[in-house]
């Protein structure tokens, strides 16, 4: 990390002190054990005297401690934390990562998760380009057919999908509908063995997705994300060459922000 500088530096729209208190704050949290004051000022930047100004000014708003020589965080800033991710889903700070994923193939990029025999959409990113399916948060469409609902159900426990497969009610919505049980278990196994299902036109003719799972550190499968878009715009060989990397670095970067 670089040094906090003592002196007023940047825009006029930062405001320079808060910066490096912030930047006190972050070196606190890399010494849960404590730091002196001498500690602070060498890996800051900083003069002894403003070490111990943020220091002290820590201390006096109750998130840091001081205890003889040493200075540490204290449990203030989890309940600060604990507020702001009490206050919004998963799904609010996941939206820029998905916005970026619509943004650099001009198509939607959506959420969603497994409810009964159904996909529930938790987070959409629109396209550019209108589709006649009309999709919008809490749009449930049926998992059997849908590239969010193959990479979920892939997620399930053999008897849990053993169970979907025996219970679900299929119909053929296109003429390229997947209606064989068997042949929707292999579809199914196929999503799990390579970690991503494409569905070709099944759920509505002229469209096309692509989806990967959100998996938690538990390795249970939670949620998915696709990219959908029309068959005329990308092949299914295209979206496993084009979209599906960029799919992947946007789950992992999902899955690192908030399980690892």
């Amino acid at each position: 990390m670089e040094a906090v500088a003592d002196d007023e530096t940047g825009s006029r729209d930062h405001v320079g002190s808060l910066q490096r208190g912030l930047a006190v704050m972050e070196i606190l949290a890399r010494h849960p054990e404590g730091m002196t004051l001498t500690e602070m000022a060498e890996e800051a930047g900083l003069t002894r005297a403003g070490a111990r100004r943020f220091l002290l000014t820590l201390v006096a708003t109750g998130y840091a401690t001081q205890s003889g020589r040493l200075f540490s965080l204290s449990p203030r800033l989890l309940t600060v934390a604990r507020t702001w991710l009490g206050g919004a889903s998963l799904w609010t700070f996941a939206a820029p990562v998905m916005r970026e994923v619509a943004g650099k193939f001009d198509e939607a990029c959506n959420a969603a998760v497994l409810s009964g025999e159904d996909v529930v959409y938790v987070a959409r990113i629109p396209g550019r380009r209108i589709l006649s399916v009309a999709l919008d948060v809490g749009t449930r469409l049926p998992a059997y057919c849908t590239s969010m609902g193959r990479v979920l159900l892939s997620g399930s426990g053999a008897d849990e999908l053993k169970t979907f497969l025996a219970e679900v009610a299929i119909e053929r919505r296109t003429p390229k509908t997947i209606t064989s049980r068997a042949a929707l278990g292999k579809a199914i196994d196929k999503a799990r063995a390579n970690g991503f299902a494409i569905v070709d036109e099944e759920l509505e003719l002229g469209l096309r997705s692509i989806a990967v799972p959100i998996v938690d550190r538990s390795g249970r499968t939670v949620a998915a994300i696709n990219v959908s878009t029309q068959s005329a715009r990308f092949s299914v060989q295209a979206m496993e060459r084009e979209i599906l990397p960029v799919l992947r670095k946007a789950k992992q970067r999902v899955e690192e922000f908030f399980f690892v």
